[in-house]
């Protein structure tokens, strides 16, 4: 059951969480995949069990942005669409702690103590049984579970969830991103990889085509592959959601003109209940080619009519 609004806090040092047990999953996760969700939801079990509150503590940027600037780990989602994802999973808090210099200058054996001073009814600590913590990375799982004992926290180490054999994992998650094989990152994920954005007005070139589409300017630390997908879009009204399905164009439009930065061009294969303006979620379901130049406008119709029937097969299934 997804909360209705989650409380998002920029650093441990600026929190306030009602006077009740705290139960704390910590990690990245970049993502939110189904490893993460068995953590995750230790924390929400046990906040019920007490009668406490479950949270998460994140980072950002990923420490790789601090310790390898010129060749960082790209990033799944948003700072934004992850407190979104949690939201889903039942968090109603999130603490956002800017990795830097200060953060991972603390020693191992003070996280527990840095932690616990900074949250004073912090009960226990979930993470990955593969966590590793403090400056150098040197704290363990049998570190952390002896700190939480110094401290009177608990810690809950989850087991890693395997799928095909090998751990789910978020670089896992990015190799399928990256490669567009967009059915196993979801897989992984546990979830349908999704995009936010706003519609924006275009040039009407799809209107001219026959195609009208939704252009919603979209550029992610994590690219997917320029090309067609199969895709879903939503946006909620009063509550309740509203869904239409079409095939959709990410990337720069080398045939209409090259543009700076990659655009998401949705057709959807049934009414548009969208316009400009909305704030639109994008659920991307399967890769169907790679972005081309087509010698001309009629090569192009020809080719998104192909597209569409393509589409239109796909959602049948």
């Amino acid at each position: 059951m997804a909360v209705e609004t989650t409380i998002k806090f920029e650093s441990l040092e600026s929190v306030g969480f009602p006077d009740k047990p705290l139960h704390l999953a910590v990690g990245m996760f970049d993502g939110v995949h189904i490893g993460h969700q068995a953590v995750i939801e230790t924390a929400v079990q046990s906040a019920h069990a007490s009668n406490g509150v479950a949270a998460v503590l994140t980072f950002w940027p990923h420490p790789s942005r601090l310790f390898n600037p010129d060749d960082p780990v790209r990033m799944i989602m948003s700072p934004e669409m992850k407190v979104d994802m949690l939201a889903s999973h039942n968090i109603g808090y999130v603490i956002q702690q800017p990795f830097d210099e200060g953060f991972a200058s603390i020693e191992a054996e003070g996280l527990v103590a840095h932690l616990k001073a900074c949250l004073p009814n912090l009960t226990s600590i979930h993470v990955g049984s593969n966590w590793r913590f403090g400056k150098k990375r040197i704290g363990d799982i049998p570190l952390l579970v002896e700190l939480g004992k110094q401290a009177g926290v608990h810690v809950i180490s989850v087991e890693r969830v395997s799928y095909d054999g090998d751990p789910i994992s978020s670089t896992r998650i990015r190799e399928h991103l990256s490669s567009g094989e967009m059915e196993r990152a979801n897989a992984l994920l546990g979830d349908i990889y999704m995009s936010i954005g706003t519609v924006v007005d275009g040039k009407r070139m799809g209107t001219d085509l026959g195609f009208p589409t939704l252009n919603l300017p979209w550029s992610p630390e994590l690219k997917p592959p320029f090309g067609v997908y199969c895709v879903e879009v939503e946006r909620k009204v009063g509550g309740s959601p509203v869904k239409a399905r079409g095939v959709a164009n990410y990337g720069v439009r080398p045939t209409v003109g090259e543009s700076e930065d990659p655009v998401l061009e949705v057709y959807l294969l049934d009414f548009c209940p969208f316009t400009t303006g909305q704030l639109l979620k994008v659920r991307w379901h399967k890769h169907l080619r790679a972005e081309q130049k087509f010698d001309g406008l009629d090569a192009l119709k020809s080719q998104i009519a192909l597209d569409v029937s393509e589409a239109e097969e796909y959602w049948k299934c």
